[in-house]
């Protein structure tokens, strides 16, 4: 599977972990950067250009790594198509890609072991989509919004 994989020198070394791990299991990672440490270094150089590349590569996967992972998964939700999830324990990971058809994991090195990384990660990866009709019917009025800037509308309610 192809993985783009973007972060900031808080997450410099889980970044080095995760880009080991999923190229010895076999994926094809694109490493979007840092491609060394610079503790000045900012996220959005780096996490916009995997989520950019997730977007514009159907069936792509990516992972987005910083400090906390929240100003990561922010900014890849800002790029058009992408729903990206913080993810801190397996169970989140599944379920953003179950649930929300996730197509990007942020995760927050300061506050999240190696393994536990690792292990999200392949979860995430290894999680497809339920194709539920709930699912589908909410990620379709999700779309929607972005597309048009349309509310999705109220139900119908009996209250007087």
């Amino acid at each position: 599977m192809r993985i783009h994989i973007g972060g900031d020198h808080a997450a410099y070394d889980l970044h080095q972990a995760l880009l080991t791990h999923l190229r010895e299991a076999g994926h094809d990672v694109v490493d979007h950067g840092p491609f060394s440490f610079d503790a000045l270094d900012d996220y959005p150089v780096f996490v916009l250009r995997a989520a950019e590349a997730v977007a514009a590569e159907a069936g792509s996967l990516g992972v987005v790594l910083g400090g906390s992972g929240n100003g990561e998964q922010m900014a890849a939700n800002k790029v058009r198509g992408v729903r990206a999830a913080l993810a801190y324990s397996t169970e989140i990971a599944s379920l953003a890609r179950e649930h929300n058809d996730a197509q990007v994991v942020s995760i927050g090195a300061r506050f999240t072991a190696v393994a536990d990384a690792i292990a999200i990660v392949d979860t995430f990866i290894g999680t497809n989509f339920s194709d539920g009709e709930r699912h589908a019917r909410r990620l379709g009025m999700v779309s929607a919004y972005e597309n048009t800037g349309d509310l999705p509308a109220l139900p119908d309610s009996d209250a007087s």
